[in-house]
């Protein structure tokens, strides 16, 4: 669409008109056209996609195999999908067919109103087998408006890497409930760096309403850049209110930077083996450093060996990974990390939380905590 020379769009009674693109948003796949009509053209209204409800019926029109303004029946399986396409993930999930060529058709409510946008399909053949999803009217509608107006998007942002929060991860960290968006990472000089966050930090509501982390970009996403919102924070046992105001999301950076592939060997030099979770560690040297492309100041642990079918292994952690905070306290060496592992234990935790730092950043890793102290 982007790179067409030409767009012209066919109406149901062959009428073609030419259109001109207004603007498109690579992150949601939409895009706005506009046409010149001699005469009125009739317009379907958008309907509220936060009333459907699982089991209402809908339909679904398209194109599917070239096959003009098909129909097609079914009821709203599930809301709230994410399907892993990005961070602004909260797709309807229906069994109406929709088949290839159906992307961008109407989702109607049986009022006919469109309550969503059929963008994509679950399909190990290629044809519907009864998964498909669709953008909410609710969330295009905003992404539309913007487009119309400026031919762009521009979405809310503060600038930090989060994870959900997880039985394991609410054990680790000694929350009551699992819920809410733990930080593993804050951009300097982001929003919520001048806000002060930190990693570790758990936001837990975003001007007064409950979140998970998976919700946080998406909502955050709606939010006007330069506008102050206000974060229910928990940070080692207390709850904060944090005032933050809302940047910019940056443009997508295309080159990344290059990064060799961590090789499976340990580091050479003294490894301590860190007993019932399957892994080694030492310290970072010049050779680790050269091996695994690090920064030059990075600190932490070095992880330098993995056992098949352990604890490490099942939670994805690779030799050349880096351990920086145990229980949120930083560790530098491996006596640093077995002493945070004992304290934790001391405490009679089930979990213990590591950071890690690989070439993809930081994430929180939940380790269940061994009985005993043997290492």
């Amino acid at each position: 669409m982007r790179h067409a020379d030409q767009i012209t769009i066919t109406l149901q009674d062959n009428t073609v008109l030419k259109a001109r693109l207004l603007g498109h948003d690579d992150r949601t796949d939409l895009a706005v056209l506009k046409v010149d009509s001699p005469k009125p053209l009739p317009a379907v209204p958008f309907g509220d996609s936060d009333h459907a409800r699982v089991g209402d019926w809908v339909l679904a029109i398209g194109n599917p195999f070239g096959l003009s303004g098909t129909v097609t029946a079914g009821i709203v399986s599930s809301r709230g999908r994410n399907i892993e396409q990005g961070p602004y993930d909260d797709f309807i999930q229906t069994d109406a067919p929709i088949n290839k060529g159906n992307s961008g058709g109407p989702l109607f409510n049986l009022r006919g109103e469109v309550i969503g946008i059929n963008t994509a399909i679950y399909s190990p053949s290629g044809g519907s087998i009864g998964i498909g999803f669709s953008i909410p009217s609710a969330e295009a509608q905003g992404i539309i408006e913007q487009l119309r107006h400026h031919g762009r998007v521009t979405r809310g942002w503060i600038g930090v890497r989060i994870q959900d929060v997880t039985q394991e991860i609410a054990d680790g960290l000694g929350l009551q409930s699992p819920h809410g968006a733990l930080i593993a990472g804050v951009e300097p000089k982001g929003p919520a760096a001048v806000a002060h966050l930190q990693t570790g930090d758990v936001i837990q509501s975003l001007n007064g309403k409950d979140i998970d982390g998976r919700a946080l970009p998406r909502l955050v996403a709606e939010l006007a850049g330069g506008s102050v919102a206000h974060l229910g924070i928990w940070r080692k046992g207390q709850q904060m209110n944090v005032a933050i105001t809302i940047g910019a999301l940056p443009e997508e950076k295309t080159d990344k930077a290059d990064s060799k592939p961590a090789s499976k060997n340990p580091a050479q030099g003294s490894s301590l083996a860190i007993a019932g979770m399957g892994f080694t560690v030492g310290e970072i040297d010049d050779i680790a450093r050269q091996k695994y492309n690090m920064a030059e100041g990075q600190k932490g642990v070095l992880v330098t060996g993995v056992t098949d079918d352990s604890a490490a292994a099942e939670r994805g952690l690779r030799p050349g990974d880096v351990v920086t905070e145990v229980q949120q306290s930083a560790v530098n060496t491996p006596a640093d990390l077995r002493r945070q592992i004992d304290a934790a234990r001391a405490q009679h935790r089930k979990t213990v939380l590591f950071l890690v730092q690989n070439a993809d950043g930081l994430r929180w890793v939940p380790f269940p905590l061994p009985e005993g102290g043997g290492h």
